[in-house]
């Protein structure tokens, strides 16, 4: 989850990269280049070859918009994992708190994501970057709740 929100971040800021046949594999080798920690052009390749809308994609805005809606939808997904989970009558407190955080988490993240997606249509990239910035911190919050157990 968190490669997908920051490739997100990175293919908003590719915006002035100019655009060529290869649209996913030039734009995932300049991202991987950028930010070879964190994105692995592997991935990033598979990523959007594996989604019609990538595929169909004609500029770095293209992609962009999708992989806002990618990460909007691994948010919500996870978001229902969560659910699931809390269905578990037989959770610690420390775990039902921190996944009850998560879930917080998480909902927050899909809706930082999703005035990211109206900000990044409306051109108003600056508060599409934060909304997505912030959704970022999400999973390694959650991820956090459950370390500080150990």
């Amino acid at each position: 989850m968190k490669n997908s929100h920051i490739s997100s971040l990175v293919f908003f800021y590719l915006l002035l990269v100019s655009v060529s046949s290869n649209l996913i594999q030039e734009s995932c080798n300049k991202a991987a280049k950028l930010d070879p920690q964190t994105i692995k052009l592997d991935f990033c390749v598979s990523n959007f070859e594996g989604n019609p809308k990538a595929k169909s994609a004609t500029t770095v805005s293209d992609l962009v918009e999708v992989s806002i809606e990618a990460a909007i939808t691994n948010a919500t997904s996870i978001g229902s994992i969560i659910f699931k989970l809390l269905e578990n009558k037989s959770l610690e407190s420390f775990e039902r708190d921190g996944l009850k955080n998560c879930s917080w988490l998480y909902s927050l993240a899909g809706t930082c994501l999703q005035g990211a997606g109206e900000a990044f249509k409306a051109k108003n990239y600056a508060t599409a970057g934060v909304d997505i910035v912030a959704s970022i911190e999400a999973p390694m919050n959650c991820e956090d709740q459950f370390k500080k157990k150990k």
